[in-house]
């Protein structure tokens, strides 16, 4: 018989927890700080600090501290100013089956709490609440994809995960976390992610309101406001039936090499394995073409003026990838939009809406492309995943290449290889431990 998830988020204890969830949730971890780290550096960042301290500033108890930031405000504040800080580099963990994010949403509700919490927190806790959180948002957002009309951002199914872990957090009942879970989803950003693919703004993914949003959905829970039920944990069988014995968390969390739309990530893959195989140069090539899915062919960004419009695009960044062999720290600066060898490549890109490939992009994505050469030659790829997804999982050593090389620059090295070390084994760290974690994570570089 099927475990209702409220009964799945009051009974789970850190024992339950299979081997595979442990070592996704390390990594996860190791990830989205990381991806914080060069996420601080932006503009967007600066603007939801701002934010954070005018609309929520707060001293004292209670209080919890901006991701990298250090600035005290309430746990609603810190929440949203962490989730738009990893949100503005869009190189955090992904779930294609879901077409969102969990740990950008996720990771700074919980930091928050934790941080606030008058209670220590060690990193079993920490664990136990993280895969509560993500295995609710997934299997949420699942259902919300199959039963809405519209294609909402992940802030409109993380805030129920969120809601539901902190209710578990604070050791509310099973009444109160399905009444969590009904705030979360209720009040979750039901944001259109189409709007923004085709208009880039920060709006991005919608996490920056769908973590306060479930955090806050707690703390009403525990002082009794009402709303359950949450729809899309109950109205949607189908996707909790075998909620407890198969885990979302390890199918479908996938790790992104590149910063930029996970919808570019296969033709990048495709181009780089083009150019290394039959070693041309970005000088070699004419124009080039990429084959891929309805979606990803709204990615336009031929030409984009902002860092915004660089996350959602597929010419330019698979233009820095031709171009530079790599799309890092270096490739997310305001000079790289004005690049000639750059803007040559990404002008001269073609995107193809592809049928086939609009029909078989369920649950992955895909993509194939063709280099035309200034010697008349074509070179065709085979059709292209993306690297990063369980059947093409990325390595531990190339998880530590991407941390180390946003992170090394912003926090230095001496900082990062701490971090690094503490997140890759965060569940064995009793409160002291965790608090030193805690100070690493939250604290200003």
């Amino acid at each position: 018989m099927p475990q209702p998830f409220d009964q799945f988020a009051a009974t789970l204890t850190y024992d339950d927890l299979p081997d595979d969830v442990l070592w996704t949730l390390r990594r996860s971890f190791t990830d989205t700080v990381g991806t914080a780290a060069v996420g601080t550096t932006t503009q967007m960042a600066d603007i939801a600090r701002r934010g954070a301290r005018a609309l929520f500033g707060v001293g004292g108890a209670g209080a919890a501290r901006i991701m990298l930031d250090g600035t005290a405000v309430s746990p609603a504040g810190a929440a949203m100013a962490g989730a738009f800080t990893v949100d503005a580099i869009d190189a955090h963990d992904t779930t294609s089956p879901a077409q969102g994010h969990a740990g950008s949403a996720v990771f700074p509700a919980l930091l928050a709490f934790a941080d606030a919490s008058a209670v220590p927190v060690t990193g079993r806790d920490f664990m136990l609440w993280l895969a509560i959180a993500y295995e609710v948002s997934y299997r949420a957002g699942l259902a919300q994809h199959a039963t809405c009309a519209d294609y909402h951002t992940s802030g409109a199914w993380t805030s129920t995960g969120i809601a539901v872990a902190v209710a578990r957090a604070m050791g509310l009942n099973r009444a109160q976390i399905r009444h969590a879970a009904g705030i979360g989803e209720f009040h979750g950003p039901r944001s259109q992610m189409m709007r923004c693919i085709d208009h880039p703004t920060m709006l991005r993914d919608g996490v920056g309101w769908g973590a306060p949003s479930g955090l806050s959905a707690a703390y009403l829970a525990r002082e009794e406001f009402t709303g359950a039920p949450a729809l899309t944990c109950e109205d949607a069988p189908e996707f909790w039936r075998d909620l407890g014995t198969v885990w979302r968390t390890v199918t479908d969390t996938a790790y992104k090499p590149y910063p930029c739309c996970r919808w570019a990530h296969p033709a990048i893959d495709a181009a780089a394995g083009l150019m290394t195989q039959h070693g041309v140069t970005h000088q070699d090539i004419t124009r080039v073409k990429v084959r891929t899915f309805h979606k990803a062919t709204r990615l336009a960004g031929h030409t984009p003026k902002s860092l915004d419009e660089f996350t959602y695009s597929i010419a330019f960044p698979l233009a820095c990838m031709i171009v530079r062999g790599q799309i890092g720290l270096e490739e997310l600066q305001p000079e790289t939009l004005q690049d000639a060898d750059i803007l040559r490549i990404s002008t001269a890109t073609e995107l193809i809406d592809d049928p086939h490939y609009t029909r078989i992009s369920v649950g992955t994505r895909w993509a194939e492309v063709a280099l035309h050469l200034n010697d008349g030659r074509t070179l065709t790829s085979a059709p292209h995943s993306p690297r990063g997804d369980r059947d093409r999982p990325l390595s531990d050593a190339q998880i530590a290449q991407k941390f180390h090389l946003f992170s090394d620059p912003v926090l230095g090295r001496a900082r990062a290889e701490e971090i690094y070390d503490l997140t890759g084994r965060f569940d064995s760290l009793d409160a002291t431990g965790f608090a030193r974690l805690l100070d690493l994570c939250l604290t200003a570089p």
